[in-house]
């Protein structure tokens, strides 16, 4: 499909827009193992946090102390019996990983911080009722639910329409184009009938008084 079949015209790829780094392969399931595990994880702490009452910190102070406690019990032991030590992996992240998460972080909060300037500035109005509108939907959505729960289903949101819109883009693109199209035409119909009469028919009141 060329740019003018795919939505807002572009002509970049899904991976392309979200970075192309290790964020984008996370978000559409090019690391798919890491991504179900991201999920399992947020799931699993969200079942703890709304059943049990724990907070943060509490669990994971406990969860800290559980295992260093296991450890260390377990390092002794071995050193007694002569027994080889816990099979502790090798926890390291990379250079190239935390640059590339610093990077997209830093990239969306400069995007914020310019929005946030135009709109204090007066520079766009439109932007600022898409701006107006949006917080206020998240201060509506806020008031039905908790945060823990928003911030679990606005991850798996995160972590699943991006990937099945990359897998259905064709179908998806040819579909909201064509209702995008029967729109326009609406409204171009709308116009002339009803708003281009109305229009003329203040014309017509203003032209007699």
């Amino acid at each position: 499909m060329g740019s003018s079949d795919r939505l807002f015209n572009r002509e970049r790829t899904l991976h392309q827009i979200l970075g192309a780094g290790l964020v984008a392969d996370l978000i559409l399931w090019r690391q798919k193992n890491t991504t179900v595990g991201i999920l399992l994880v947020t799931l699993a702490a969200w079942i703890v946090f709304e059943k049990s009452g724990y907070t943060l910190l509490s669990l994971v102070s406990n969860v800290l102390l559980l295992l260093i406690v296991i450890l260390f019990l377990w390092a002794k032991s071995a050193a007694i019996l002569n027994r080889p030590a816990p099979p502790l992996p090798h926890l390291h992240l990379s250079e190239e990983m935390v640059n590339e998460v610093a990077t997209f972080i830093r990239i969306r909060v400069n995007d914020v911080f310019s929005v946030s300037q135009d709109i204090a500035l007066g520079k766009n109005s439109r932007l600022f009722l898409k701006v107006a509108a949006c917080l206020w939907l998240i201060s509506f959505v806020g008031g039905l639910t908790d945060f823990l729960t928003l911030a679990y289903t606005s991850l798996f949101i995160v972590l699943t329409v991006p990937a099945l819109y990359e897998r259905y883009e064709d179908n998806i693109d040819r579909y909201v184009l064509k209702g995008y199209r029967k729109l326009c035409q609406l409204y171009v119909k709308i116009n002339e009938e009803y708003v281009s009469r109305f229009q003329h028919y203040i014309l017509e009141k203003q032209k007699l008084s």
